[in-house]
């Protein structure tokens, strides 16, 4: 035993002092080895859009051409509820309706309810001040915060329309650009 200790202790006075190091470091599990990389995560958010909720129905409720609508517009409200991806920019759009009168644009619809032959005529506002007519051009913006947010429709009738009795509608198409 003596010999490999003192053979042992031998080799260790020949040994320079970075080799000493070296053979402390790995004794004691401080040196190690390895490599080491970055993982890049990504994904991309695209803007969308969503009716949430909404009956899809602006019910105007009876116009009564000789009575109280005679001279008295009737009024009503449609609201839905639009949800988009946060931070996004949406447009809403009314188209002219199923049954527009001739001279109507996108930019300013004369919109009409029908009953057969008969038409019954409307207009769709962008405020409860019913000043601005609702178009399919211009329309309202409106930055999302990713909740759900209502959109009110704003609906006349104006007064003294001289048409027969009966169920008159029409259909309008909402469109959200984004």
């Amino acid at each position: 035993m003596g010999i490999v200790g003192d053979h042992g202790a031998g080799i260790m006075k020949h040994l320079p002092a970075a080799a000493l190091i070296v053979i402390f470091l790995c004794s004691t599990g401080v040196l190690t080895f390895g490599a080491s990389k970055s993982l890049t995560v990504s994904t991309t958010v695209n803007n969308s859009c969503a009716f949430t909720a909404g009956d899809n129905a602006l019910t105007f409720g009876t116009y009564d051409a000789v009575g109280a609508n005679a001279t008295t517009p009737l009024a009503q409200i449609a609201i839905f509820q639009l949800q988009c991806t946060n931070g996004t920019t949406a447009r809403v759009l009314l188209d002219q309706g199923q049954n527009p009168s001739a001279a109507s644009t996108d930019a300013l619809p004369l919109r009409n309810m029908t009953n057969g032959a008969f038409k019954l005529s409307y207009q769709l506002y962008t405020t409860s001040t019913r000043t601005t007519t609702w178009d399919n051009l211009t329309g309202v913006s409106q930055t999302v915060n990713g909740t759900a947010q209502p959109i009110s429709i704003y609906g006349s009738i104006p007064a003294g329309q001289n048409v027969p009795s009966g169920t008159y509608t029409d259909t309008v198409i909402i469109s959200v650009n984004y």
